[in-house]
């Protein structure tokens, strides 16, 4: 299980059931993409820093080339004219970004960490981490997010009244934590979960926004887990969220695919 399967189970169980067990084909979108760009910049910035003799940052032109090769390398996911506009965006928005953080990056760091061979609540999780951020054992973990900054702030918000499952990045933050903290392989203790916008917000400002975990959180996500790991092996996932604007559940119903997902349904309880 890692973050991604459980927020599709809680959003709707036939996403996660197209998407993470039949696996439907998507075609990579332009936003996908240029977030795919950006990520791949940032991690060739900081693996540079780290096989430099000096913990030295390479300059910023050299992270714009990699974002820019990345690009090109991909471009038929692009129209013209949203290349060469994310092209420019990119160039500035990444140049902006170095100057910003340039003088304050933590270079006690690793980047994109596969972590698997974690059990919480005898459930397996796994996860892929951006990037980790080291004060001796204390781990800060930092996610980078592109796209709009104000659409992203709900999915940070802790469960309440609108939200009883809480904000997918809520989520993730809580879950990341859960996987660190009980990797056996490193003793290792997250205190912050931190969302690092690549892209500006409105005020043409940077934002990064910290996730203060609490004990009730913890025990909240690891709630789900259960829940959603105990359905899942009842293979629960033929019913679908039945949100009005639900995609999945609009998929369903208009390719007439719910008897199919029932009689699926029943040939599992036969054979259970």
């Amino acid at each position: 299980m890692n973050v991604t399967a459980l927020n599709n189970y809680i959003n709707c169980p036939l996403e996660f059931y197209y998407k993470n067990l039949i696996r439907i084909p998507s075609g990579k979108n332009e936003a996908t993409e240029f977030g795919s760009a950006v990520h791949y910049a940032l991690e060739k910035l900081f693996r540079k820093m780290q096989d430099s003799k000096m913990d030295k940052f390479p300059p910023k032109d050299e992270m714009v080339a990699d974002f820019k090769w990345y690009m090109h390398r991909h471009r038929e996911n692009f129209t013209k004219e949203s290349f060469e506009r994310r092209i420019e965006y990119g160039d500035e928005i990444l140049r902006n970004y170095y100057d910003k953080y340039i003088h304050t990056w933590n270079t006690i760091v690793t980047i994109e960490r596969n972590i698997r061979g974690v059990m919480v609540n005898n459930v397996p999780l796994k996860g892929k981490l951006d990037k980790l951020e080291f004060n001796g054992k204390e781990v800060n973990v930092v996610d980078y997010k592109s796209g709009d900054y104000d659409k992203a702030v709900a999915k940070m918000k802790a469960p309440g009244p609108a939200d009883p499952n809480g904000g997918s990045y809520w989520r993730q933050a809580v879950f990341y934590k859960l996987l660190l903290d009980n990797y056996q392989q490193k003793d290792w203790k997250v205190v912050s979960t931190e969302f690092d916008f690549i892209e500006p917000d409105k005020k043409k400002e940077y934002r990064k926004e910290k996730i203060t975990i609490t004990p009730q959180d913890i025990e909240t996500v690891k709630q789900q887990l259960t829940t959603v790991w105990t359905k899942i092996q009842a293979r629960d996932f033929y019913i679908g969220c039945g949100k009005p604007e639900c995609h999945w559940c609009n998929f369903v119903k208009d390719n007439k695919l719910a008897v199919a997902l029932h009689q699926l349904k029943e040939g599992d309880e036969e054979v259970g």
